[in-house]
């Protein structure tokens, strides 16, 4: 989906629809605004609900003041102004009151970028915008003046945050990685000693093997092929919805009969990706004009080495990635289900992942059917894509109960016996 081609009020519906429905402001709380190319800024209305707002709700405020629309613009048009104002480059401008976000903006600090790779890619520059009265004109020379500095993202003292991007994707991706750093780092918190990576660390994960494959074109597509990415689509836009993917980061792969395989693509929207923008791999080769994921050589050589796994699933789901970022053990010996579907949780290195793909595919085990990397993802194997979903599901459902028993007691894991006697009883194998 380009959006380019989509009208300004549509767009700020659209993904003003994504942040409510997420959660991630509220009814009254946060707006959005866009600036066209004749010096318009449509902007979301002050005082409609979030969660009913249509195209005719938006507001259009004109170079010379007047406004078009049946009612008021947001009262935040002045910092939205000032954002434009200061720097002319950035054509979007997302403010929103995310809880994990307002605690960082409550005791007025930033979040730690450098817990995953992709924070610091896609966050590169966040201060600290000094708190006034909202809706004032001295907010919003406070919030400009901090985007005149050359920043992209404000965190406001006791409000909230202010990101301005070319355009609005890319406000809202910048917005979703913050608040996923957000969460992470408290979750971190509550169960062990993080451990951050070095600022320069995320070059290692932008390999470049995606684009260097070579093309094949494809001239027939069997009915196998079709199920599967309907079933891939159906599972990733679930995913997605259910906070285990953010809109450009997660990948899914299912292995088809002839040994080809099918892959998420480079930086599309989740949210928003179709049948046809899946890429099929096949020897080395890609599908004519489409770009796969980053992960693609990755999942290659696990279907290499092991014939039984038909599907792999790559994510960093928040609640399992307090472990991946943390000396604290994931030990899934909790209830039944989560022993007999995750087994044994090996973690890796960070860099191993990108520097070692083949000794990590060679990990894999039918008693070791998921590996935590460092600081990086989670990455879950099935002998078909339903069974793989299944083990991400419950290995985050896992990672969230084990965080709340925190604030309950001392966790009481399932003893050796009793490991022996799930074993014997579901037939496991290792």
């Amino acid at each position: 989906m380009n959006i380019q081609y989509i009208h300004p009020a549509d767009q700020l519906v659209m993904f003003m629809h994504r942040i409510y429905d997420k959660g991630l402001t509220t009814t009254s709380g946060g707006n959005l605004s866009i600036l066209d190319n004749d010096g318009n800024v449509w902007i979301t209305p002050a005082g409609v609900d979030k969660g009913t707002l249509t195209r005719n709700d938006i507001v259009c405020v004109k170079p010379d003041g007047t406004t078009v629309g049946p009612h008021k613009p947001s009262s935040e048009l002045p910092f939205h102004q000032s954002v434009y104002k200061m720097r002319p480059d950035l054509k979007a401008v997302l403010h929103a009151h995310p809880p994990a976000l307002v605690a960082f903006s409550i005791v007025r600090r930033c979040p730690n970028l450098d817990l995953v790779p992709s924070v610091r890619k896609v966050c590169s520059n966040v201060q600290i915008a000094k708190y006034d009265v909202p809706g004032s004109d001295a907010l919003g020379e406070k919030i400009g003046r901090v985007f005149a500095d050359g920043c992209d993202i404000a965190i406001l003292e006791n409000h909230g945050v202010c990101i301005g991007a070319p355009d609005m994707f890319t406000a809202f991706q910048r917005f979703e990685t913050l608040n996923y750093t957000a969460q992470l780092e408290g979750l971190a918190k509550k169960v062990g000693k993080i451990h951050a990576l070095a600022p320069e660390a995320y070059r290692i994960s932008q390999t470049q093997f995606h684009t260097k494959m070579d093309d094949f074109i494809p001239h027939s597509r069997s009915s196998e092929e079709l199920a599967a990415r309907r079933d891939m689509i159906t599972l990733i836009k679930r995913s997605y919805k259910m906070d285990l993917f953010t809109a450009t980061h997660g990948t899914y792969s299912v292995r088809l009969a002839d040994g080809s395989f099918l892959i998420t693509p480079y930086n599309f929207d989740r949210a928003y990706l179709q049948e046809d923008d899946l890429v099929r791999v096949k020897s080395g080769m890609k599908e004519q004009g489409k770009v796969p994921s980053r992960a693609v050589l990755f999942h290659e050589k696990i279907y290499q080495k092991h014939p039984e796994i038909k599907a792999i699933l790559q994510a960093h789901p928040v609640n399992a990635m307090a472990f991946a970022v943390t000396d604290a053990d994931f030990d899934p010996r909790t209830i039944p289900e989560s022993y007999i579907l995750l087994r044994d949780i090996k973690t890796l290195p960070y860099e191993s992942i990108y520097e070692k793909p083949d000794e990590v595919a060679a990990e894999f085990a039918p008693n070791c059917p998921a590996l935590m990397i460092e600081n990086s993802c989670v990455v879950l194997t099935g002998e078909s894509l339903l069974k793989a979903f299944d083990r991400l599901e419950v290995m985050e459902s896992t990672a969230h109960s084990i965080i709340l028993s925190k604030e309950v007691g001392d966790i009481v894991h399932i003893t050796d016996q009793e490991v022996e006697d799930l074993k014997v009883a579901f037939n496991l194998e290792g």
